[in-house]
């Protein structure tokens, strides 16, 4: 009898997935082929979609096979497949019930006008064209979180839906520590003189850049079979199934690095998810357990391996194949360092490893700022303004290249978007260090173009699990012990300290 009913419950599941599956379909068509005046009847379709999937979800008959379920469950161990099935949904079931379908139906049409909105508003530098979006935005994200009354901070619930178990408290905590030790290296680096990065700066065609980035995404592991590479003027990945996990990209012709480091981070978004063990196709189970998880490998791929001196020491004379008029008279190391050079920027996306968490910081301030009504929509392109002379000693001379820059609150609710960076870049280090342990060889095998024994072990003790354990769980499982500062700040210090005076 628990075995059909749990049967029930996993096609249940599997439907409603498949409704939120061809959601993403829809928004994935929406900024990559879409025509400009599709975007009223997109942001109706996918409401009445996302309108649809919530109501299935959050049907009496769901909870009643949880509340069956729970015996079976507690007959299982704690870490097999089936009790964290049983688990997470009752979790993920107990928050949908708070939010009545109409209203996650409403969040979704708007957020769609909203992006259009945007995608239009960035170019033309009209940050009014967007303010009654995004103030209507911060009034959405307040009510969803008033739906999960008793909260300390107003932020709470909405951090939580994407690094769950995570309060306001817990980050400004976390951000004040790494702060304090990450200001002093971001000052003594600046204030050096910065590495010559003109070599980034030439014209470099389109086609050859996506050519050499897919190519090197393959060697990470990327499956094309199982996915593919599109642009996009934000950068992302995005899952329809196991099977199906693509990325897009952003190309400057200009700046070698925007596509290529932006398709290593996608990327290593993309093998997390592609990482996922393949029976729970369709089930709450298959994705990433959290923000911070996720961009962990994102940042590891982009970063711990990507900038690394290793592998350019492998693919560099490959780039200079394709770009010998450009690259061919410039030394693998002048390119190392132009590629980690630390500067202050006007744009996240942009940004060096040492100063990206400077961003980061800002912005989640701002949400809290914004979700308290201590700030006013209206007054955010001047206090970012202010607030980014103040960190990085420059600021922006537009609202392009400053409040418009960053999709996320143009695209989806306010709090809870962009801590996750920063605790992808802290658990980088602590899980790249845990895999060297284990394989002290890996240096080694970089530099020669090998990623298999990495991929293999971020496989084996990140991605299999998909949500079967919360981010603390997995992180402690993986790495043994719970997220610490300290591997990031001995990257900074062991990598910027060669490059620079530290």
């Amino acid at each position: 009898m628990l075995e059909t009913k749990l049967q029930e419950l996993k096609t249940r599941l599997a439907e409603i997935n498949d409704l939120h599956a061809a959601n993403g379909v829809l928004t994935w068509d929406q900024t990559i082929y879409m025509p400009p005046d599709g975007a009223a009847a997109r942001g109706r379709q996918i409401a009445t979609l996302a309108h649809i999937a919530h109501e299935k979800f959050i049907d009496p008959a769901v909870g009643h096979l949880l509340d069956d379920l729970r015996p079976h469950e507690e007959s299982l161990p704690y870490d097999s497949a089936d009790a964290s099935l049983i688990r997470i949904a009752r979790h993920d079931y107990e928050r949908a019930i708070r939010v009545p379908p109409q209203f996650m139906a409403q969040i979704f049409a708007h957020t769609a006008e909203s992006y259009e909105v945007w995608s239009r508003a960035r170019p033309d530098n009209d940050f009014a064209a967007v303010q009654p979006y995004l103030e209507k935005t911060v009034e959405l994200s307040r009510e969803l979180a008033n739906f999960s009354p008793g909260y300390d901070h107003i932020a709470d619930p909405l951090i939580d839906m994407s690094d769950y178990g995570m309060k306001a408290a817990d980050v400004r905590t976390l951000f004040a520590e790494l702060r304090k030790q990450q200001v002093p290296i971001v000052r003594a680096i600046v204030a050096q003189e910065a590495a010559d990065d003109s070599c980034l700066h030439q014209f470099y065609p389109e086609d050859k850049q996506l050519s050499f980035g897919a190519e090197v995404i393959k060697r990470f592991g990327y499956d094309f079979r199982r996915g593919r590479q599109d642009k996009s003027p934000h950068p992302y990945m995005i899952n329809f199934s196991i099977s199906d996990v693509r990325i897009t990209t952003r190309v400057k012709e200009r700046n070698l690095g925007e596509g290529l480091f932006s398709s290593l981070h996608e990327a290593g978004h993309a093998l997390y998810e592609q990482g996922v063990r393949r029976d729970f196709e369709g089930l709450p189970l298959a994705s990433g357990t959290s923000a911070g998880v996720h961009e962990s490998q994102s940042r590891l791929w982009e970063n711990q391996i990507g900038r690394s001196k290793g592998f350019w020491q492998h693919f560099y004379p490959k780039l200079q194949a394709v770009f010998p008029e450009q690259l061919g008279n410039v030394s693998v190391e002048t390119f190392y360092r132009a590629i980690n050079k630390v500067q202050r920027s006007l744009i996240r996306t942009d940004a060096d490893e040492v100063t990206y968490n400077l961003h980061v910081m800002m912005r989640f301030d701002f949400e809290l700022d914004l979700l308290e009504g201590r700030l006013a929509v209206r007054d955010l392109p001047e206090v970012w303004r202010e607030r980014f002379k103040t960190d990085m000693g420059i600021a922006p001379p537009d609202d392009r290249d400053g409040v418009l820059q960053d999709v996320h609150w143009y695209s989806g609710i306010i709090g809870g978007a962009f801590q996750g960076y920063t605790l992808g870049n802290i658990l980088s280090a602590q899980i790249f260090d845990a895999a060297l342990r284990v394989h002290p060889n890996l240096p080694d095998e970089i530099a020669q173009g090998e990623f298999s024994t990495l991929r293999t072990w971020l496989i084996d003790n990140i991605h299999q699990y998909g949500r079967m354990f919360t981010a603390p769980e997995l992180i402690e499982r993986a790495t043994g012990s719970p997220m610490h500062i300290g591997p990031y700040i001995n990257y900074l210090y062991t990598k910027y300290g060669e490059l620079y005076t530290l």
